[in-house]
This record gives structure tokens, sequence and C-alpha cells, in this order.
């Protein structure tokens, strides 16, 4: 377990991601999957109020019902977000938090985060919304994704100042293979603020799972072309640091990609999605692997 932060939370370092359930996987997958993240003492559940687009609230509405019927509420940290459909202003946020807790069937969401960034809305609204809910318990705590450093930075300033709650966490789009704008612009912050930060698109949308290989056999996945993306010489160079570090451990690709950012600075626990048990096997390894120096740089300089 980790500390999530200047927060009282004790998280799993593997955040499972709900952007899959309702999408491509169904109640009874998702079911199967969040049982089995629970059997090995996973914790930490990452979803939003607009997965997946087009069925909006589905994966709300499967984690609600999970926790419903496992009675297992207490012994979660939920994490949702509100902003990508609507915006931030304050009635969308109390309007999208009140059908969040209906949806998870929950009295509180344990982070709340602003998912995407509205540059009509100031700050201070949105952050006096936060604060409400944080107030009357619905909310514990706050959190950034998707805003600009300069914004997550004026956030930060405001609740300070106007003693409002604050961003005590970062979801950034950062891996092995997307590394400059986070390293750049947010680690500074994320330093200078003690903030916890759980990067999604961990693995670059499957890519370092290792299953895309050029030359190599399609993968019937919504992520495909994505992932294929990252097939160039650069991406060559982290796939073959991968394998060797990965059999050397007898690890699998993924779970050796998600150790690399479980040591970057400030990173608590990066969110990993899947799509059945069998899926998750291949990320579980990565909350007891521990890199060495050695192997940290090597993934380091392949992916520079």
């Amino acid at each position: 377990m980790a500390n999530l932060g200047k927060t009282e939370l004790e998280v799993f370092r593997l955040c499972l991601g709900g952007n899959v359930f309702g999408w491509t996987a169904d109640e009874a997958q998702s079911f199967a999957v969040l049982d089995a993240y629970a059997a090995v003492g996973g914790n930490f559940i990452d979803t939003a109020d607009t997965y997946m687009r087009p069925n909006m609230g589905t994966s709300e509405t499967i984690i609600g019902r999970w926790m419903a019927e496992r009675g297992n509420r207490d012994d979660i940290v939920l994490a949702t977000k509100v902003g990508s459909d609507g915006g931030l202003s304050a009635e969308n946020v109390r309007e999208h938090a009140e059908g969040s807790l209906r949806r998870l069937q929950t009295d509180r969401i344990d982070l709340y985060y602003a998912h995407k960034d509205d540059l009509d809305v100031p700050v201070e609204e949105t952050l006096r919304a936060f604060d409400a809910l944080v107030r009357e318990g619905k909310v514990r705590h706050i959190a950034a994704s998707n805003l600009s450093g300069e914004r997550l930075r004026e956030s930060l300033e405001v609740s300070w100042r106007e003693v409002l709650a604050e961003y005590v966490a970062l979801q950034p789009h950062y891996n092995l293979v997307e590394r400059e704008r986070y390293e750049t612009e947010y680690a500074p912050i994320v330093a200078e603020h003690n903030l916890a930060v759980m990067p999604y698109y961990g693995l670059a949308k499957g890519f370092l799972t290792g299953k895309y290989r050029t030359g190599g056999p399609d993968v019937d996945s919504p992520r495909a072309e994505g992932a294929k993306a990252y097939l160039d010489a650069r991406g060559e160079r982290v796939l073959a640091a991968l394998d060797e570090i990965a059999a050397g451990r007898a690890a699998p690709v993924a779970a050796v990609a998600l150790a690399w950012l479980s040591a970057q600075p400030g990173v608590c626990a990066p969110i990993a999605s899947a799509r059945n048990p069998e899926q998750l096997e291949q990320l579980i390894p990565a909350v007891g692997l521990k890199l060495t120096d050695d192997e940290l740089a090597r993934l380091t300089e392949a992916s520079s």
C-alpha cells in the first residue's frame, strides 16, 4: 500500500481503471475483473461520469452494483471525475456529483477529479463548488486531470489564498513513450506541492504490453491503431529493453512497464484497465516488482 500524497488514504500501488466497464467488458466480465482485483488486495478504482461514451455513466453504475452486492464500499478508495460533459461550472459540478453518487450507490466519493479544464469558468468557481461538496462530506478529496500546468498552479494558489479545498493529486498522460509533457510541465508542480500522481494510459493504449509488434499479428482491440502509432524506432528500442528485463525477471512485459512508472518521483499508483482476469494477471506483478537502478536507467535511456 502507499499513502496518497498528503491525504489519509492508503491505496494499492496499481489503480484499476474502470473505463472498459460497460464498453469492452460487460457487467459479468467487469464483476470478474473487480473480484480478481480485490482478491489480491486491490482497493483503488478509477472511473468517470462519462465512461464510456456513448453509454455515459455505465461504468459508475457497474461499479456501484458490484460494491453493493459485495458489501465492500468501506474497503474501496473510489475515484471518479466531472467536467468532460458540461464543463466545470458550479451548477454542473453539483449536478454531476449527485448523479455519480446515485450511480455508485454511495454517500461519498473519495477522490473527485476535474476531468478536463473549462477555460470559460474561473478556477475559483470550480474550487468553491468542490469545497462545498467536501464540507458536506460528499467528497473527501479533490484532484485534477488534463489541466494545463498554468491552470493547475493557479488553482493551487486560489485554494491557498481563499482557504478552499485543494487538489491533492494529478492524473496526467504519462508512460514510457509519453514522457516529455509530464516531466517538463507537471513534475516541478508535483514536487513543490506534494501531489500524488496517478498516470493514465500507463501502458500507452496497450503498446507497452508488448502485443503490438512490427510484422506481428493483428490485435483485436479498439485501441489497436493508437497503440501501433508508437511502433517507430524509439518504440522498438523500448520494447527491446522491456523484453530483456522481463525475461530476466520472469515477469510480464506490461508489469515491467508499470514498475518503471511506479518508480518515477511522485507516482503513487499507475492506472491500468483489464477486460478480463487474464489481462489483469499480466498487470498485478507490477505491484511487487522493484526494478534496479540499472534496469530503470536502461528503460529511461531507451525511451529518450
